[in-house]
């Protein structure tokens, strides 16, 4: 391996590459062993232009019934058409990350999603992206103020105005404006944390090692908490129904996934997001005052989920 003649240390994009590698394995641990049920079973791919990847994905186990916790390096040249959706500077790239999707079989187990990438671009410019982001079936208030207290600490620790505005930037994100409902209750989402601009190179990575680590820790968590709750099957129901909403966002919106599909790489790793069952049924509305319909008026831009009694926005 290379050094860096200045450092004796790796160049920064391999060392970055050997975290995402560690974390990939540190995270499958963690969440197989919360599932006790079930492993995630690897699946090693090479990149047609260069690098490549590792899947784990897990299946039927007891708390998960589809997940995956995929790392990626991979390195070549997009088409041109690819490079001006992408707003990419230099056809020319490599990039590095884990992509993280989590989807429970039980309808009291909120769907999970963590990403963390790492980009250069052949003009030498970098840059860091990222995010988590929770998608409950049923809105639990306190657990989601809780996950946002979490996320809102490690912020604070690394820059004091990260959380408000990665909040924020979540909420536009993860949102689907055919449905105009936000796809959950949100988290952080940050791109092009560029190097030299938004931070040193050392800084940006820490942030970013950490909103790894705080994922980990907080959905075993959730997973530990309600895997034993009781449903029924009008709780299934509603579930596949707030999966499709999932699927949705996911085919349509997600930044991650067309840049997967553009760059020509793997389908069963870019598609391992998308749930094992969902449905779509033509105009179904929850009943007045039900569980369901409470959790729709939730799924709103801007809930102050530090508040102590955070209120839904007036519809």
């Amino acid at each position: 391996m290379a050094l860096d003649p200045d450092t004796a240390q790796p160049p920064f994009r391999q060392q970055v590459e050997q975290w995402m590698r560690g974390f990939q394995q540190w995270l499958y641990t963690l969440l197989e062993t919360t599932d006790g049920g079930a492993t995630f079973q690897p699946d090693v791919w090479q990149h047609h232009s260069g690098g490549g990847g590792e899947s784990r994905v897990i299946q039927h186990g007891r708390i998960l019934e589809k997940g995956g916790v995929n790392f990626s390096a991979v390195q070549g040249q997009m088409s041109e058409q690819a490079a001006r959706v992408l707003l990419m500077p230099d056809p020319n790239y490599f990039a590095t990350g884990v992509s993280v999707v989590q989807h429970p079989r039980s309808p009291m187990v909120p769907i999970s999603h963590m990403n963390v990438r790492y980009f250069e671009a052949g003009n030498g410019e970098a840059w860091f992206g990222g995010g988590l982001d929770l998608t409950p079936i049923y809105v639990d208030v306190e657990q989601a103020r809780w996950f946002h207290e979490q996320i809102a600490e490690v912020c604070q620790q690394h820059d004091p105005g990260y959380y408000e505005r990665f909040k924020t930037w979540a909420d536009d994100y993860f949102f689907l404006p055919h449905r105009q409902e936000t796809r959950g209750v949100g988290g952080i989402f940050f791109d092009r944390l560029t190097v030299g601009k938004d931070g040193d190179r050392d800084q940006l990575f820490a942030f970013v090692q950490a909103v790894g680590e705080v994922y980990g820790r907080t959905y075993s968590e959730l997973m530990r908490r309600n895997a034993g709750l009781p449903y029924g099957e009008a709780e299934v129901q509603w579930q596949m129904l707030r999966r499709a909403r999932y699927a949705e966002f996911n085919l349509a919106f997600d930044r991650g996934t067309r840049f997967g599909l553009e760059t020509g790489g793997r389908t069963e790793s870019i598609l391992m997001s998308l749930p094992p069952r969902c449905e779509w049924h033509y105009n179904l509305q929850p009943a007045p005052g039900s569980r369901e319909a409470d959790t729709l008026r939730w799924l709103k831009k801007g809930v102050n989920w530090l508040d102590n009694s955070p209120n839904p926005p007036l519809d």
